[in-house]
């Protein structure tokens, strides 16, 4: 299936997006600022700038059903080694000392392992969120796993679940396949191996309407099934809620799933996810060099405001100062154990 955009699809326009998600009632939906509120936490302001996470682009090796990003082969829109060294000249006056690596697939764009190299020169971790497949799509990219050891970058893999009927409904025909001969390529040369200082952690994303259960008891369950089945080993599994943006909204309009799923989310709200969300200790740039808050508010066009809304302006103080925009998706992130790029926050 194309992505939203290359459909000519409503909801590839965030102002549509947007639109949608203020459509509910508000005595069934609240603002989720009036949320904020009741916690003390309105308006949202940052703990900090701990991490620079950055979409390196659009394109992807595949088209899941639930992707925010509405990333896929027909997305052409990469970000350039002008303001890949723009994030590099962010970094050196900054202090950040992590930098999360998304996309699309990341890897495609063609300046990934110049500025992976360069990154790590500067002292600074590399976290990369690769989707597996990545690895065996083409033989320019089967020599990344080695590329990621040599350069000590933590691996963040996409993983819907230890079955391939349930991975290969939401991400793809023969991506659950591909996605275990990747990691066993992995484990291979030492990553997520006990005593290995080499990083492999798994994301899971719910195949359906609904919250993911327990992390801990996910993990667990995930790191017996596969060590069983597969021999394979890892160190954390991070459960992500599915947003209620681009692909996973048209999923839950056209499944008449919407106002119910945003209604458990309402009633799943958590304080103390509230006070530990992504957007806190973060900023996120798009491939275009744009400034946001999250990679979600990335995705709705929620850029910062105009004195900081490009990593050429980028000035940390001011960051730091900003007040944080929020939106009904913001539910996602907030319920229940919490979500954020790293797993639960509560």
């Amino acid at each position: 299936m194309p992505s939203l955009l290359k459909r000519g699809a409503d909801l590839a326009n965030a102002r549509i997006q947007l639109d949608k998600l203020q459509s509910l009632d508000t005595d069934l939906i609240p603002h989720f600022g009036e949320k904020l509120k009741t916690s003390g936490l309105l308006p949202l302001k940052p703990t900090g700038v701990d991490i620079l996470q950055i979409n390196m682009g659009k394109m992807c090796n595949q088209i899941c059903k639930h992707c925010h990003v509405d990333a896929g082969p027909d997305r052409k829109e990469i970000m350039t080694r002008e303001t890949l060294q723009q994030c590099l000249d962010a970094l050196d006056n900054s202090g950040i000392k992590t930098v999360d690596l998304t996309g699309g697939a990341p890897e495609m764009n063609p300046e990934f392992r110049w500025f992976v190299e360069e990154v790590r020169k500067r002292g600074v971790h590399v976290m990369n969120r690769c989707n597996l497949t990545i690895v065996l799509a083409n033989p320019k990219y089967n020599d990344l796993p080695l590329f990621f050891k040599e350069h000590q970058v933590e691996v963040i893999s996409s993983m819907p679940h230890y079955t391939s009927g349930m991975t290969d409904r939401q991400r793809g025909n023969g991506v659950f396949d591909k996605s275990i001969r990747a990691l066993q390529m992995l484990n291979e040369i030492g990553y997520g191996k006990e005593g290995s200082d080499l990083k492999l952690n798994l994301v899971y994303n719910p195949a359906g309407a609904f919250l993911p259960g327990d992390q801990n008891s996910l993990e667990m369950e995930f790191k017996n099934r596969l060590k069983k089945d597969f021999n394979i080993e890892f160190n954390q599994l991070f459960c992500i809620t599915n947003m209620p943006i681009s692909r996973f909204l048209e999923y839950l309009i056209e499944s008449d799933n919407y106002e119910d799923y945003m209604k458990t989310l309402v009633d799943a709200y958590n304080p103390t996810a509230a006070a530990g969300v992504m957007c806190r200790s973060l900023v996120s740039v798009g491939w275009d060099g744009k400034l946001y808050d999250c990679d979600f508010n990335q995705m709705l066009d929620m850029e910062l405001k105009e004195n900081i809304n490009h990593i050429s302006k980028f000035d940390v103080e001011k960051i730091k100062e900003r007040t944080i925009l929020i939106n009904q998706h913001c539910y996602g992130c907030t319920a229940g154990a919490g979500s954020s790029c790293g797993g639960e926050t509560a």
